[in-house]
């Protein structure tokens, strides 16, 4: 019997608008919860709400899918043909969806590998990009596997973040250090390290700091032929202008720019730019 690998991920993924149709690629959503009131991440219009609460103050926080939305998303891809699934989700030191699909894979009826990417927003989207166009052209369920595992762990991961204030809230930065922060102008960079998302540098202005940001995109490239992601939480702007200095800076790596959602917002806030790289690679 002929082994076909179906692929899936989690909304904080942030793939293009359907991208994810096209390449057959199954996304479970994580949920924003705004005043009380859960949206799943793939609603058209809960990013939009997320940036209105926090600008507003109204509590938002986040959950993990539930196994059985994991198990759901198995049986449609076994119904739909699948005789095995790879499933990659966002970094387990950041949230408990990687646990969620797990547990879900205990009680499938479909033979399920489940990674846990390291990374998240277009770090994860590459990497199971890559993952899925492997499983078309016929790779196996391990070879799939590996070259998401590789994808992820290559993918370097950048934040400009507009203001400390949401970190704070989210028991990130202390209150000092956010006050501080606030005083002294300080536009932070952060960044994916080890699984979480880390403080790398901190800068004086929002000029500096998205020059900056453009900076560690080309030392992250190094030469090499990459896939870029610029992303942005009710920033398009500021994501414009990075991916148009990124294309000229860069014009073997492929450029591309998209939004995302509600959970990364709600700890980082509106304005939020990001920059993801990952090198080129070849499944083997």
């Amino acid at each position: 019997m002929s082994t076909r690998v179906a692929v899936i991920t989690d909304s904080t993924s942030y793939l293009p608008r359907g991208w994810a149709a096209d390449l057959g690629i199954a996304v479970v959503p994580v949920q924003v919860i705004v005043a009380g009131r859960p949206l799943d991440e793939t609603d058209d219009d809960q990013a939009q709400q997320v940036a209105d609460a926090l600008t507003s103050l109204q509590p938002v926080t986040t959950s993990r899918p539930s196994p059985e939305r994991f198990l759901q998303a198995f049986r449609a891809a076994q119904a739909g043909g699948a005789t095995e699934v790879v499933v990659a989700t966002l970094s387990s030191a950041m949230s408990a969806t990687y646990e969620s699909a797990l547990l879900a894979a205990r009680d499938a009826s479909i033979e399920v590998t489940v990674i846990d990417s390291g990374t998240i927003a277009m770090g994860l989207g590459f990497a199971v990009i890559r993952g899925a166009e492997a499983a078309r052209a016929g790779a196996s369920a391990a070879e799939v596997a590996r070259l998401i595992e590789v994808s992820a762990r290559d993918a370097s991961v950048y934040f400009y973040v507009d203001t400390l204030e949401y970190l704070r809230r989210g028991g990130r930065v202390s209150s000092a250090k956010a006050a501080m922060g606030q005083a002294l102008q300080v536009k932070p960079l952060l960044h994916v390290e080890h699984g979480r998302v880390e403080a790398f540098e901190r800068l004086r202005t929002a000029g500096k700091a998205l020059a900056r940001l453009a900076e560690l995109a080309v030392a992250a490239a190094d030469g090499h032929t990459c896939d870029i992601a610029v992303q942005h939480l009710g920033a398009p702007e500021r994501a414009s202008a990075l991916a148009l200095q990124l294309r000229g800076s860069l014009p073997a790596c492929t450029v591309i720019e998209c939004p995302v959602g509600g959970v990364v917002g709600a700890h980082v806030g509106p304005g939020m730019v990001a920059v993801v790289v990952v090198p080129k690679v070849q499944a083997r």
